[in-house]
């Protein structure tokens, strides 16, 4: 493993490692171990106890943030004709025409979102080797393919703050809630509060056990900051 620069051994030292920390303890530390020169993301890291290989275990969902994400997101929408013209002038940054696919075929996911109308599924059907690995894949279940009057409403929620997710085969699920210094405090308490509120509303009824076992917090490149999930008002 290597060795840790001293700033992140600086930001390390803050957190006890054997605590779980109340919502708003945790989003203290996240702004207090914010070291990189950059405005770090932070994130949550949920251990779930499911068994993803079984279909009534999966877990995903999408959430809108009520603070957004403190950074501009960038929306494809897979549309055509009349479709794409509604989508353009809902604010959609890319419409995926034939040169835009071809591109996305070879590799190309520069882009934080994907919306598809239901007629074009037939096209992204054969770039999901592409985008399912990087969650980007519309899928009916988290309300990215819908028909075109649905697309201005999809297209302000992807905007303003709106995060898809899902567990991985390891059972964990990952997801960004904000930025660490740009946000107050109140602010990404929030935004954490409304990630850990869904992640409990889509426990499956099948689960056995303990659902949540373990909940943690992060700046990007920072130490994980270990969170108290019963924990429901702080």
């Amino acid at each position: 493993m290597p060795k840790r620069g001293r700033k992140y051994q600086e930001a390390a030292a803050k957190i006890d490692r054997d605590r779980n920390y109340t919502k708003a303890e945790a989003v203290k530390l996240l702004k207090e171990t914010a070291y990189t020169s950059f405005d770090p993301t932070v994130e949550v890291h949920f251990r779930l106890g499911v068994d993803p290989r079984h279909a009534d275990q999966q877990v995903r969902d999408v959430v809108v943030l009520p603070h957004g994400l403190g950074k501009k997101v960038t929306v494809l929408v897979f549309a055509e004709g009349e479709d794409a013209q509604i989508a353009q002038e809902a604010g959609a940054d890319i419409i995926a025409d034939d040169e835009v696919v071809k591109k996305i075929q070879d590799g190309w996911v520069d882009f934080d979102m994907a919306i598809a109308v239901p007629s074009m599924m037939r096209v992204v059907g054969r770039l999901g080797r592409v985008l399912g690995p990087r969650g980007l894949m519309p899928n009916p279940r988290t309300g990215t393919v819908a028909p075109a009057e649905d697309l201005p409403r999809l297209i302000e929620e992807a905007k303003a703050g709106r995060v898809q997710f899902r567990v991985d085969r390891t059972g964990n699920v990952h997801a960004p809630f904000g930025k660490a210094r740009a946000f107050t405090e109140e602010q990404l308490a929030e935004n954490l509060q409304a990630m850990v509120d869904t992640i409990k509303r889509n426990r499956p009824a099948s689960t056995k056990g303990t659902y949540i076992r373990r909940a943690t917090v992060a700046n990007a490149m920072g130490p994980g900051i270990r969170l108290d999930v019963s924990d429901s008002a702080g």
